[in-house]
């Protein structure tokens, strides 16, 4: 398994305490994540220490601050391919 940085460097999304969270900022300071909870904004701050010492557990890292145990799972977000451009390419001859 690799470590949580090393997730956290390739993922998209995070699922932290079952909410989705978009919003998180990983650097040298540690980890910063933002969601909303119905009207409530939620934040989660995380040092790096906290981040080195996450425990992962199948897809889930675990991960304890001053308010107890938190779980982590580093997602992609899903994209839609690159559509080809339909248009024909001026510089190529149209086929007769």
């Amino acid at each position: 398994m690799s470590s949580l940085p090393t997730a956290l460097a390739s993922c998209d999304m995070l699922l932290i305490d079952g909410l989705h969270a978009f919003d998180f900022t990983f650097d040298e300071s540690g980890l910063m994540v933002e969601c909303m909870d119905g009207r409530q904004h939620r934040r989660w701050t995380f040092t790096t220490e906290q981040i080195a010492t996450a425990v992962g557990v199948g897809d889930e890292w675990l991960v304890n601050d001053a308010q107890g145990e938190h779980r982590l799972v580093c997602m992609s977000a899903f994209r839609a391919p690159d559509e080809e451009n339909d248009e024909p390419d001026l510089d190529e001859p149209a086929d007769r």
